[in-house]
């Protein structure tokens, strides 16, 4: 991991004693057991009362607690989720028109999983099938205008993009529109905040993995996995953001791995700066029809500096639509960005949907993609230096575990047996930018961020192309 993580001792939290074990109570956590000399730890506590009396509530490892409802973290307050807990949300959803329920952080959020015991956000265990990747079976975590801090470490956040409707909070908030928006996984919504998501795995949502409003980040070492069912990306940032996007592997997002706008720039939402470098991003682009979608998409003035990722099998190159007017925020990007020495590598498959027609491109093949005439490529300024596949040159990157010509440019569903290292002398090891070039500089790479007293720092740029060397 390269992160720099130094030990902090506060002060002792309050812990309640609830653990894992089968309840019939709605929208509260599980019931302990009786320990071995008859007598009960704790009594179980609800959800609602949890808050009362304490500005800070721990839910202990291996918990399950289900929702049943909404859940909020309320403004100033504190929860600490510990490894290998559960959160279960309910699919039926709450009230007469089954909003999708929500986890709403008002306060501070610190889900500190481990690589053994992922902290888990997801619904039943019965529910968890292929057939309910893109179901949207509950609404995600929405960190609102006073979340201070969030740390989201080795946890998996799965079977979200429930849609917005009257009653969701996020409706009601302001966050999002009802009729008109799905819930992302994750989204932030603070300028001020500041947010780690860390070594953790976002997969199996209707709508982005990630959508950045708002506040300073690192989002690092990740995996997203089929984000997106008919729009959306791995990784969506816009104005009042401030974000190290690095090492993260991004498996079939519907239409980019990386969408950096700075839209909604004006009165307290500054420009969007974003470092987004050593990132693996594959068959992204293919599920989405028209000339949108492929991998990397920069726009209305958003500052981002985009290198050392390897594409693997997307549908186009780093787009940046209207780059002949740079820095008007409604249309292009900022001219200082430097989108360059990235590696775009092609399988030989065709793609089993090809959108034909008026308004559509007819690509069929990655390395076609990757050479298509598009308007928004601009052509002699972004990926100048970039390493970019041809028909018959198309730049295997040597996985040590990912035939590059085998799985289908439209699939989605993520093998956890794929490794991404690269073989010894494969062509991805060499030729990208170094740490030195004067682009190269995380923006939390010093200072780094800290977290419930803890700091994070960015990881450092690789000198290989995509999240992983050897």
């Amino acid at each position: 991991m390269n992160f720099k993580k130094y030990l902090f001792m506060g002060a002792a939290l309050m812990a309640l004693s609830f653990f894992a074990a089968c309840s019939d109570d709605e929208n509260e956590p599980q019931t302990p057991p009786k320990d071995p000399e008859g007598e009960q730890p704790g009594e179980s506590t609800s959800l609602a009362d949890q808050w009362n009396n304490t500005n800070t509530v721990v839910w202990p490892a291996d918990t399950v607690v289900n929702l049943t409802d909404h859940y909020v973290v309320p403004e100033g307050k504190t929860l600490v989720i510990k490894e290998g807990a559960q959160i279960i949300a309910s699919s039926k959803g709450v009230g007469a028109n089954h909003a999708a329920i929500e986890f709403t952080v008002n306060g501070n959020l610190y889900c500190e999983g481990t690589a053994e015991k992922p902290v888990l956000f997801s619904v039943s265990e019965e529910e968890r099938t292929e057939e309910n990747i893109f179901a949207g079976l509950w609404g995600g975590i929405v960190a609102s205008e006073t979340c201070g801090e969030m740390l989201i470490d080795h946890t998996i956040i799965e079977y979200t993009g429930g849609q917005v409707v009257e009653g969701s909070p996020a409706a009601t908030n302001g966050v999002y529109t009802a009729g008109d928006d799905a819930y992302p996984q994750i989204t932030t919504n603070n300028i001020n905040g500041k947010y780690v998501i860390i070594n953790s795995v976002l997969r199996n949502g209707w709508s982005d993995g990630i959508y950045m409003m708002g506040g300073e980040g690192i989002i690092a070492n990740n995996l997203f996995a089929a984000n997106g069912y008919d729009g959306a990306e791995a990784v969506n940032v816009k104005a009042g953001c401030k974000v190290d996007v690095a090492g993260n592997v991004m498996f079939s997002p519907n239409t980019n791995g990386l969408k950096l706008s700075s839209s909604g720039q004006g009165g307290n939402r500054g420009q969007a700066l974003i470092q987004a470098y050593n990132n693996t991003i594959i068959n992204a682009g293919w599920r989405r029809d028209g000339e949108k979608g492929g991998c990397v998409y920069v726009e209305k003035n958003a500052l981002a500096n985009v290198f050392n990722n390897l594409m693997v099998n997307c549908k186009f190159r780093a787009m940046t639509p209207s780059f002949d007017i740079p820095n008007n925020p409604e249309e292009g990007y900022d001219n200082k960005s430097v989108i360059d020495y990235n590696f775009y590598a092609s399988g030989n498959q065709q793609s089993d949907i090809i959108y034909d027609g008026e308004d559509e491109s007819g690509v069929a093949y990655a390395w076609q993609g990757y050479n298509y005439d598009h308007e928004d490529y601009n052509t002699g300024v972004v990926d100048v230096h970039s390493v970019i596949a041809k028909e018959k040159d198309l730049k295997d990157p040597q996985f040590v575990n990912f035939d590059i010509n085998a799985v289908a440019l439209t699939g989605y569903v993520y093998d956890s047996a794929w490794d991404f290292h690269l073989k010894a002398g494969s062509p991805a090891l060499n030729g990208a930018a170094g740490a030195s070039e004067s682009f190269a500089t995380p923006l939390f790479g010093t200072t780094g961020l800290t977290i419930n007293g803890e700091n994070y720092t960015s990881p450092a740029v690789q000198s290989h192309y995509g999240a992983y060397g050897e």
